[in-house]
């Protein structure tokens, strides 16, 4: 005769299930624990020190990017500003001509680069990665876990000021992970070009 689990063996299994997340069906991810303030600090140590300050003070991020520029991440739209943004001002611009479909989102806010590791802006939920855009420090920003959709390259381009250049991947699963990031480090890359030359 069969025995009914214990109590403690039903509440083990609990706790192991638990101990997994699944963003699709039959795939698995561990759930991470939370990032401790001495990595984050560690990660902050390891970013390169602004050559010199790039002000994003009255600049419109519809603007950060020429025709050249345009073409190179093959936008065949207008840009277009989000009309209620909510972390500064936004540019929409969308590369929708062939598949697989992008959207680049480039953004200006008023908030040092390490709040994304140390301060307010920090998610445990997020990977964060040290590198630099043009000599000045940067982070790549992301869900790890799941279908890629999505990456953001922050340049701390002046004191208190961030440039945020985001790619998200319209073509569900056309993508790794790495290469929206990497599209997104491109979009990062020429438009600090850009600023560097009004500076």
């Amino acid at each position: 005769m069969r025995t009914a689990p214990t109590s403690a063996l039903v509440a083990a299994l609990a706790l192991g299930v638990a101990g997994c997340s699944s963003a699709d069906p039959g795939t698995a991810y561990p759930v991470e624990t939370a990032v401790s303030s001495a990595s984050q600090a560690a990660k902050a140590s390891q970013l390169p020190p602004r050559p010199a300050d790039l002000s994003l003070t009255g600049v419109d991020p519809c603007e950060l990017l020429g025709q050249a520029q345009l073409d190179e991440l093959q936008v065949n739209s207008v840009p277009r500003k989000v009309a209620d943004p909510q972390d500064g001002p936004t540019c929409v611009f969308d590369a929708d001509k062939a598949e697989p479909f992008h959207a680049y989102h480039l953004r200006t806010v008023n908030a040092d680069l390490q709040e994304w590791l140390t301060g307010t802006r920090r998610k445990n939920s997020m990977t964060t990665a040290p590198f630099a855009v043009e000599s000045y420090p940067a982070l790549t920003n992301y869900r790890a876990a799941g279908t890629p959709s999505d990456c953001e390259v922050l340049v701390g381009v002046a004191k208190g000021q961030t440039l945020a250049a985001q790619a998200f991947a319209v073509t569900q699963g056309s993508d790794s992970q790495q290469q929206l990031c990497d599209l997104a480090g491109r979009t990062a890359d020429l438009a600090v070009q850009y600023l560097k030359t009004r500076s």
